[in-house]
Formats: structure tokens, C-alpha cells, sequence
């Protein structure tokens, strides 16, 4: 198998973009005043920002932050692990409710709906697995730029949404369903 049919099989692995999420619901988790992450859109953009270290990178910049935590490897200035398209409310993944449901049937998260919100909660179960998800060598760089989210961008959803709009105007530009290039 070739590289191109290793990372197209990746990206059809959807235990592994449930693992990804878990370990950033994780970071967004903390035992305090709020133990969840509120809302889809939300949960994209971050998403997007984890799965595009480069634009991570960007954001971090934009904000006059340091971006030296993101530790970027070689390959990851070059590709992606996993596309997302232009949907609505800018990066997006069709597969996300598959991903939440994955993690509900393990019993990892529950979500329910506030008004028009969906709420995604940790478990016990999910925060035990994930840290030591985040402990393995092929989730550290997850479990650090998680961190480094949930330090820079524990916005509110449309906060997030137009900071995502205005730094990165060739995302908001393409067309619906159009995949997000490196």
C-alpha cells in the first residue's frame, strides 16, 4: 500500500476522528464551572484549527500569539491528515454526528440539545480515555494543540466563527461543499 491509499484509509477511519474529538472535547472539559463544549459550529472550528496545524499556526499569529507551541512537523506544512469542505457556517465535516454518535455509543460523551444547541459532555469514562489517548506518541501533538485552543480560542461559537471568517478569507471564499486545500 502506498502512501496516498495509507492516508485515504486514515481518513476512512471514523474511530479515529472520534478519538481526535474526544481528546479536544477533553481539553474544553475542565472539572470546574463547565464541563462541556456548546455547539456543532463550535466544535468544528476548533476542530478545523486542530486538523490544519498550519492555519493553527495562523490564528495564533493573528492574535499576536506565540507560535512556537504548535511545533509543527515538516510534512504538516505541506498536507493534511484529513479534509474538511466549506459548508454554512465555514469549516466543516459531514461526518460529525457519525463521530458524536461513535462516542456516545461507547458511552464517551452525551450530548444533549438546548434551545437550538447541541451540548456535548464528557463522561468519566471518555476523560479517563482520552488522557490516556493523549499519553500515547500518535495523540501528544492532539493533546497539546488542544491546549493551546482551549488557551487561545474558549470563545463562544459566533466569536470563533467570524475570527475564523476574517483571518482566513480563502476558506469563507470557497464554494459550499468545496474541500479546504493545505
Amino acid at each position: 500500500m502506498d502512501l496516498v491509499e495509507t492516508i485515504a484509509e486514515l481518513d476512512n477511519q471514523p474511530d479515529l476522528h472520534a478519538a481526535r474529538l474526544l481528546v479536544l472535547i477533553t481539553a474544553f472539559s475542565d472539572m470546574g464551572q463547565r464541563d462541556t463544549v456548546e455547539g456543532l459550529t463550535k466544535l468544528a472550528k476548533l476542530d478545523f484549527l486542530l486538523r490544519y496545524p498550519v492555519m493553527l499556526e495562523r490564528a495564533l499569529a493573528a492574535k499576536g500569539r506565540s507560535t512556537r507551541d504548535v511545533q509543527l512537523a515538516d510534512h504538516e506544512r505541506l498536507s493534511v491528515e484529513s479534509q474538511m469542505v466549506r459548508y454554512r457556517f465555514g469549516p466543516w465535516d459531514h461526518r460529525y454526528r457519525e463521530f458524536l454518535n461513535i462516542l456516545i455509543g461507547k458511552g464517551l460523551v452525551t450530548v444533549s440539545v438546548e434551545g437550538r444547541k447541541v451540548v456535548i459532555a464528557l463522561t468519566e469514562r471518555g476523560r479517563t480515555l482520552a488522557s490516556e489517548l493523549s499519553a500515547t506518541p500518535d495523540f501528544q501533538d492532539y493533546a497539546k494543540r488542544s491546549a493551546l485552543l482551549k488557551r487561545h480560542f474558549d470563545v463562544k461559537a459566533t466569536v470563533l466563527m467570524r475570527f475564523i471568517y476574517e483571518t482566513f478569507p480563502e476558506v469563507v471564499s470557497l464554494r459550499s461543499n468545496e474541500r479546504i486545500p493545505t
